[in-house]
């Protein structure tokens, strides 16, 4: 049985954003590394949610006077997150893991006390389940 922690990347190889973060910080944040969806953590480390580029958008398309200047002032934390993703600790069960990466491409991991300790990516189950099934077709 595998422990979902040898599928973890690790929160130092991992993108994330201080929820006090502004959207232009973030907006800087998503463009410079390709990324549409982060994790996000308080000051303390802790998880607290996600954030897109779709939050973004949603928060300046229902601001009809949107500007730049505003961007450096309003915090990530302070607008409507429309599908954070959820969290499981590092001692949860990987059937559990299985499940939801059916509705997230990447799964935030916290310990025991909330701190977020790193991701798992669907690409890495994928992987698992690759190594577990295909050896069987490619023997053949």
């Amino acid at each position: 049985m595998t422990n979902i922690l040898q599928l973890l990347t690790p929160k130092k190889f991992t993108y994330y954003l201080d929820e006090n973060c502004t959207i232009r910080q973030a907006l800087e944040k998503f463009d410079a590394h390709r990324f549409s969806v982060v994790p996000l953590i308080n000051d303390q480390g802790k998880y607290t949610g996600t954030v897109s580029e779709g939050d973004i958008l949603h928060y300046i398309k229902n601001r009809a006077h949107f500007d730049v200047h505003e961007a450096e002032k309003v915090l990530i934390k302070d607008i409507e997150h429309y599908r954070p993703y959820r969290a499981l600790y590092s001692s949860a069960l990987l059937v559990e893991v299985f499940a939801l990466s059916l509705d997230q491409s990447f799964i935030p991991v916290v310990d025991d006390r909330d701190v977020f300790i790193g991701i798992i990516k669907r690409k890495e189950l994928l992987s698992l389940l690759s190594e577990q099934f295909l050896p069987l077709t490619k023997e053949k």
